[in-house]
């Protein structure tokens, strides 16, 4: 049953967990730093002192990585730690194929609300032809907003032209979901793909 009582018309869903694996996380940090022997301390220090910037699109990724890495010299290349962030993107097995249908059944506007700095979400996005599945990418890195702000919904309202009670907001942050729900919108703590098929399957769409 939704949550608001009225049909859903349209997805905000956010990209990583979701459909893909997160495209730059704790785990992935982790991993780049035993595979380059980094001080992993030091650059998850330097990491949170700057990710906010990288993430709203005040930084690019060059200027990233200078900050959190190369401000010494390494024994690899920045194009080598930028192939292997990259490739830490793999495709939740099922849930694209599972949005498209569920978009093409219902004839659904779908539109990505997500937190990602700019180059990794465009290559997310090219490599996963994403874009055969968002109408729109109201993402950090273009919008200067990130998630929990309200004001990413708000805008992703406005450009979707559709009000929150019509709207199934699918995050894998229970923080999100929680706030989307504050504003109105119908909310799904996304954990696996079978249990969000039971739930969303028995909504109401229009």
């Amino acid at each position: 049953m939704n949550q608001t009582g009225e049909p859903v018309t349209t997805l905000f869903l956010d990209i990583g967990g979701v459909l893909l694996t997160s495209g730059w996380d704790r785990n992935s940090r982790s991993l780049a730093a035993a595979a380059f022997n980094i001080d992993h301390e030091e650059m998850e220090e330097r990491h949170h002192l700057t990710f906010g910037l990288y993430e709203t699109g005040m930084l690019t990724l060059d200027e990233y990585l200078n900050r959190i890495l190369f401000y010494q010299d390494r024994n690899f290349s920045k194009e080598e730690f930028k192939s292997f962030m990259f490739d830490q993107s793999k495709p939740i097995e099922g849930s694209i194929e599972f949005f498209k249908s569920l978009k093409k059944e219902y004839s659904l506007h779908v539109i990505a609300v997500n937190n990602e700095a700019l180059e990794l979400n465009e290559f997310r996005i090219r490599e996963y032809k994403l874009d055969l599945l968002f109408d729109a990418f109201v993402s950090s890195c273009y919008v200067h907003l990130s998630k929990p702000d309200v004001e990413i919904l708000r805008m992703a309202c406005g450009i979707a032209h559709v009000s929150p009670p019509n709207i199934l907001y699918v995050d894998d942050r229970l923080l999100f979901v929680e706030v989307a729900k504050s504003f109105g919108i119908n909310g799904y703590h996304f954990q696996e793909l079978e249990a969000a098929k039971l739930y969303i399957k028995a909504l109401k769409f229009s």
